[in-house]
């Protein structure tokens, strides 16, 4: 079922209040957000992200993967 944002209903607010709260809070992830809310995991993140809400995504650039590789490697 895709929900059509546009349309302000409260059945559509009420379906998306509690993954988006559930996401907010770092209860759940991405893809069980957008399961619960029963959209697609890019629809989910757009969702979000007219929200408001800050995506909680791995690294977003080459420096921040190899930190995060060094600091893996250093905990073997």
């Amino acid at each position: 079922m895709v929900i059509d944002r546009r349309s302000n209903t409260i059945e559509d607010k009420e379906q998306l209040a509690t993954p988006i709260g559930l996401y907010v809070l770092g209860e759940i992830s991405l893809g069980k957000a957008a399961e619960q809310a029963s959209v697609t995991r890019w629809e989910m993140e757009e969702i979000l992200q007219e929200a408001g809400v800050e995506l909680q995504l791995g690294p977003q650039s080459m420096d921040e993967l190899e930190d995060e590789v060094d600091v893996a490697l250093d905990r073997e």
